[in-house]
């Protein structure tokens, strides 16, 4: 510092000058570099768009677009699927076809996945999705319905129990998170839902990054099973899209405080309840979430899966349709 300050200053000047065209070439570099990450990162989601066209129809409720598949006929089953996730996971595991053998089976991109639109102006709580729905399975004309939700599809079920119960004639809730614990995996997958800065990650780098990991993802969530093959038709492509991943990342930041709202509600649930999980969920402590459920549901049935991780309907399909008609006896 010293001998900078010993120099002439017009060669400090010029120093000075000379790092400052330095640093407006690197931020005009970087800036260049997110725009064409930004250009990448829509193509793709364009092409994925493309790849994958809608398999069902749509309806609109209150402002939402709905992307929704039914298929088969009797009483009504209602599957709502997990974070990050669309209808083709429920497809792609066999479920759907399953089901259908007894049940009128409706599927639904919620809020923000596959072809579903999310507006802006809507916090998406377990709450506000569970009220959109109820509504858009009214328009479908259906009055009460056996629900099954996978993960965060799980509180979203709960969240329609609790709001209609006499819509709810029975729940199945797979592989879910009911109570706070301490979660730093949730706060890094929560950064793309920050404003502004969650907007530029999430058009730019979250998009790679998550490719990157996609491997490493799977395989925990899978865990300690491989991924089976069926799990191929399950569009990764669509996960990945930036509007995709900032869905996913405001799921992620609502998932403790939901739970919070949530914890001391389960035991107004008065329908048929039947709680599985897998013995060796990797994501989620089963003994903390799914068996402290059961144990606050006095009519509830709990069923751990050995060997299985969070994936059960894709891993356990059987159990799972299993555990569906256990509900719907119990309802009758």
């Amino acid at each position: 510092m010293d001998k900078l300050r010993r120099l002439p200053t017009s060669v400090r000047r010029s120093r000075n000058a000379a790092a400052g065209h330095s640093y407006a070439i690197a931020a005009v570099v970087a800036a260049g570099a997110l725009a064409a990450t930004a250009l990448l990162n829509r193509h793709l989601a364009k092409t994925a768009e493309q790849d994958n066209p809608p398999a069902g129809q749509f309806l609109e409720v209150d402002g939402v677009r709905l992307h929704y598949v039914e298929q088969g006929s009797g009483e009504p089953l209602v599957l709502l699927h997990g974070n990050g996730s669309m209808i083709q996971d429920f497809e792609s595991s066999g479920l759907i076809d399953l089901a259908a053998r007894n049940y009128r089976v409706i599927v639904i991109d919620r809020p923000g996945f596959g072809h579903s639109s999310r507006p802006g102006n809507v916090v998406w709580t377990p709450d506000a999705q569970a009220q959109l729905i109820q509504r858009a399975l009214e328009r479908l004309g259906v009055s009460q319905a056996i629900v099954l939700g996978h993960s965060w599809g799980a509180s979203v079920a709960v969240a329609m129990a609790l709001k209609f119960p006499d819509f709810v004639r029975g729940l199945v809730l797979a592989s879910g998170y009911y109570y706070p614990t301490l979660r730093p995996d949730v706060v890094a997958l929560s950064a793309p839902a920050i404003p502004v800065v969650g907007d530029v990650m999430g058009h730019t780098i979250s998009p790679l990054i998550s490719r990157l990991m996609w491997p490493l993802m799977t395989a925990k969530i899978f865990g300690p099973k491989s991924a089976p093959a069926k799990f191929g038709q399950f569009p990764k492509e669509m996960a990945l899209r930036p509007s995709q991943i900032r869905a996913s990342a405001a799921e992620s930041a609502l998932m403790i405080p939901d739970a919070i709202h949530f914890e001391d509600k389960y035991a107004d649930l008065k329908m048929p309840v039947v709680i599985i999980a897998g013995e060796d969920d990797r994501l989620i402590d089963i003994n903390k979430q799914s068996a402290r459920l059961h144990s606050n549901v006095s009519q509830s049935a709990f069923h751990r899966v050995a060997q299985n991780g969070h994936m059960i309907h894709q891993t356990a399909t059987g159990e799972v349709m299993a555990a569906i008609n256990e509900v719907a006896g119990k309802a009758a």
